[in-house]
């Protein structure tokens, strides 16, 4: 009798590419930046909600990071309050300071920690002040070369992962606002004292240090970091440390944090960074268990990388 054709081989076949992947990034943390597209888009942000959970079940230890600009923006408009940006950053005053704190762990982190756990009991959602998770400094705009005061907007000096590392042991999947203490015990200022807004991409990369984690992974709303913008849409794959350093003054402002962000990542222990497509729906399964991958992968300067620009 000969064998029936089985529809569901190219499913196998999917699962099987995956397996070096499996096994290779088994019991390995994840650090993963959650924004853009898939932030606001209904549809990518539970799609981003199913990607975490299969790393979970996969035997990865996810953590997700978030900030919440449109979010953010949105409330302050419905306040009456301005939005206002220097050198890429918000002005965050001590009123808009109480926003983002309502928007980033009441709303963003709230919404996402429920998506995960339409899946289990996963999730818990923290902000960078619970058990000095993140400690910062006030942070200074440059501004053609002036510096600026931005407010409450902070740069982080300190990570205390314990609390983290404590919910990756108990199987649990940690989901944090970017927002972090400061480390000035005098810094009480009126509306939100000892609080800062941080940048998360900045945040994810320096828990990714902290935490030794595998990977750090950065959503964005493009292909990965581009080879000769706007002349071509030609995307670097992987580069290293240092290459990606030399790029850093030409690119384009809103990526700098992000890239910053994986320099400093695999410049600390983390083995890759990865800068990926937020608008394709399970980009994150594409990078990590596809051959293909998706999106620029940064590697320590050691990585000997065949095919870097």
């Amino acid at each position: 009798m000969s064998a029936r054709k089985h529809t569901a081989l190219p499913k196998a076949r999917t699962l099987i590419e995956a397996l070096p992947w499996l096994t290779r990034h088994h019991g390995k943390t994840v650090v993963i930046k959650f924004g853009g597209n898939a932030m606001i888009d209904e549809e990518l942000k539970r799609a981003f909600a199913q990607d975490v959970v299969f790393l979970r079940h996969a035997g990865l230890r996810p953590v997700v990071v978030h900030g919440g600009g449109p979010q953010i923006s949105a409330q302050l408009d419905l306040l009456g309050l301005a939005s206002e940006f220097k050198a890429g950053l918000r002005v965050t005053t001590p009123e808009a300071m109480n926003v983002v704190r309502m928007v980033l762990a009441g709303q963003v982190q709230r919404e996402l920690v429920g998506l995960l756990n339409e899946h289990g009991p996963l999730a818990v959602g923290m902000t960078g002040e619970d058990a000095h998770l993140m400690t910062a400094t006030k942070h200074y705009a440059d501004v053609d070369g002036e510096r600026v005061d931005i407010g409450r907007v902070g740069e982080i000096t300190a990570i205390d992962p314990g609390a983290v590392q404590a919910l990756l042991d108990d199987g649990r999947i940690p989901v944090i606002s970017s927002i972090a203490r400061s480390n000035d015990d005098e810094d009480t200022a009126a509306g939100a004292p000892g609080v800062f807004n941080v940048n998360a991409d900045t945040a994810a990369a320096a828990l990714a240090a902290a935490l030794g984690a595998e990977t750090l992974m950065v959503l964005t709303d493009v292909e990965g970091l581009y080879e000769d913008w706007p002349n071509s849409d030609e995307v670097i794959s992987r580069l290293t440390a240092t290459q990606l350093e030399k790029l850093l003054p030409d690119l384009a402002s809103g990526m700098v944090p992000k890239m910053k962000g994986c320099l400093h990542a695999v410049r600390n222990g983390v083995h890759t960074a990865r800068v990926i497509d937020g608008r394709v729906q399970h980009s994150i399964l594409l990078e990590i268990f596809t051959d293909e991958g998706i999106g620029t992968m940064v590697v320590p300067d050691a990585n000997t990388i065949e095919g870097a620009t």
